[in-house]
């Protein structure tokens, strides 16, 4: 199968840059993968060092003067490459390869993943719906039945959950532990329980309902707390109100990190609780590394995680309930039995065979 990925985000791409680049690591070789980004994208460098993927480079315009040109020559390069599928994952990409393909007497499937909560019921969304959808994935059921209740509910729906790469992010022996712990968190006390999210530093990822959590904690409690939180360093208003919590080195932010998986490794448990979510990398990652998880119960993160087997769900926000978690967490060890749950479970529903699988199967679903 010859399949297009197509990509708007001109710098970092988040977790769209990463869903493209696994799918295209994945497939490669057994078919014939092009990526179309722009240059100066994340997608664009990590996709470049896949071999046998092609990688071109391809903006999507909001003014109306240099779309033009470029869905010429996204046009062309659909014709030139007669792909079978193109798979986009934006409104942007999504619009230009809908208007290259206007006319086209043979044209490919045209395959949309949604990766947000937002709502798509626009004008914009409906004309997509219409004249340039084949298909839509949901990364979770949740986004999956937002679909259902728009002009795209006419169109093969299928949830398929992000896929993780289950061989680097895998379970670290204790003395590489030890390591990351004294690396990233200096000297610990001996019962230090160590929380670790990568999932960013904005308001809306919900880190700050745990460091408000942990300042409730009385003083000889508070002193076995260590939150891990990658991602850019909270600024302007976060920041203030991080420092009025008073907690001092109880929380580190280790910065935007090339290795996720070190912060992972040095931690008893990972988090994710989010206001609102898709679906979330950073909770497969972490339980991929044997991270029993916290997530809160907005969006698709529910079904990440089982609760009280592998992980365990919050209500989003709430305060008091990740101040009873802490309690419980530091008051009973949890047993290793739920270590080995986690990593089953990202082994057996987020690994990126398995997610690459049933996006294939879908794509077959849609040309067929």
């Amino acid at each position: 199968m010859k399949i297009l990925y197509t990509n708007f985000h001109p710098r970092n791409g988040g977790g769209h840059a990463t869903y493209v680049a696994n799918l295209a690591r994945c497939l490669q070789g057994a078919h014939e993968i092009t990526v179309a980004t722009p240059g100066t994208s994340r997608l664009f460098a990590q996709a470049g060092q896949i071999p046998g993927v092609r990688c071109v480079d391809v903006v999507y315009s909001m003014r109306l003067q240099p779309m033009i040109a470029e869905v010429r020559r996204l046009r062309r390069l659909l014709g030139e490459g007669r792909f079978d599928v193109v798979h986009v994952n934006g409104s942007a990409d999504h619009r230009q390869v809908m208007l290259a393909c206007l006319g086209m007497r043979s044209r490919p499937r045209i395959v949309w993943t949604k990766h947000n909560t937002m709502q798509a019921r626009s004008f914009g969304h409906w004309v997509r719906a219409r004249f340039g959808t084949d298909g839509a994935i949901g990364v979770s059921e949740f986004v999956t039945r937002m679909l259902r209740q728009t002009a795209y509910r006419r169109l093969p729906l299928r949830a398929i959950h992000h896929g993780v790469d289950t061989e680097r992010f895998h379970p670290w022996a204790p003395a590489e532990v030890s390591e990351a712990r004294r690396s990233l968190l200096g000297d610990l006390p001996a019962d230090a329980l160590v929380l670790a999210s990568v999932g960013g530093t904005d308001r809306d990822k919900g880190w700050l309902v745990l460091a408000q959590a942990l300042a409730r904690l009385p003083g000889d409690m508070k002193r076995r707390v260590r939150m891990l939180v990658a991602g850019d360093p909270p600024r302007g208003a976060l920041r203030r109100d991080f420092e009025a919590l008073d907690v001092g080195p109880a929380v580190v932010f280790p910065g935007l990190v090339d290795n996720p998986e070190r912060v992972l490794a040095a931690a008893d448990f990972g988090f994710v609780l989010s206001f609102h979510e898709a679906c979330s990398f950073a909770a497969c990652e972490s339980l991929s590394m044997g991270l029993p998880t916290l997530v809160s119960d907005a969006g698709g993160l529910p079904e990440v995680v089982r609760h009280g087997t592998d992980g365990w769900i919050v209500p989003a926000g709430d305060v008091d309930a990740a101040e009873a978690w802490l309690r419980d967490r530091l008051a009973h060890p949890v047993p290793p039995s739920m270590s080995a749950a986690a990593r089953a479970r990202a082994q057996e529903c987020f690994s990126i065979p398995v997610f690459a699988e049933r996006t294939l199967a879908f794509y077959r679903q849609v040309c067929a």
